[in-house]
């Protein structure tokens, strides 16, 4: 068992899909701010686990390749050793960002909470700092040119309609 992957998915995902979503929904229980459960009646329900189910793929899909073919993890303190440029990657620089985004928002139409959609745009914009002023920095110190190639050829956020082929 991977207990370094163990450790970041607990801090990380964890922090920011279970552990603030969470603390939210309490400290709003029983104010005008606090959650509503859509009901598995409702449309909004299954919008909800749509929204699931997509970021859950890319999350798990990233992950795994992080793992599997970067030899790390998603965290700083383990990152991957190798460029990792394949699957969701080749359309995409952040598609494991971007699935963690696509859950909160699930979150947000699951408990119809405006307080946990807050939360994800607190989460967009400090992801929207974060990336260029650090994470793409220390991409370009380990990996030099072919990362300077692929950010060039990949958009951070928006995806490419064709796969990005080195």
């Amino acid at each position: 068992m991977n207990w370094g992957l163990i450790k970041t998915i607990i801090i990380l995902p964890g922090t920011v899909l279970v552990f603030v979503p969470t603390a939210i929904l309490l400290l709003a229980d029983g104010s005008s701010f606090g959650a509503d459960f859509q009901n598995p009646v409702e449309f909004t329900f299954y919008a909800a686990c749509m929204f699931f189910a997509a970021g859950g793929y890319l999350a798990v899909r990233t992950v795994t390749l992080f793992t599997s073919r970067g030899e790390g993890t998603p965290a700083p303190w383990d990152p991957p050793q190798k460029l990792v440029i394949l699957g969701p990657y080749r359309y995409v620089r952040n598609p494991m960002i971007a699935g963690v985004i696509v859950v909160l928002l699930g979150e947000s139409i699951l408990f119809n909470s405006w307080l946990i959609f807050l939360w994800t745009l607190v989460f967009i914009i400090g992801n929207l700092l974060y990336l260029p002023l650090v994470e793409e920095k220390g991409l370009i110190a380990r990996f030099g040119d072919p990362y300077r190639e692929y950010r060039d050829q990949v958009p951070r956020w928006v995806p490419r309609f064709e796969k990005w082929e080195r």
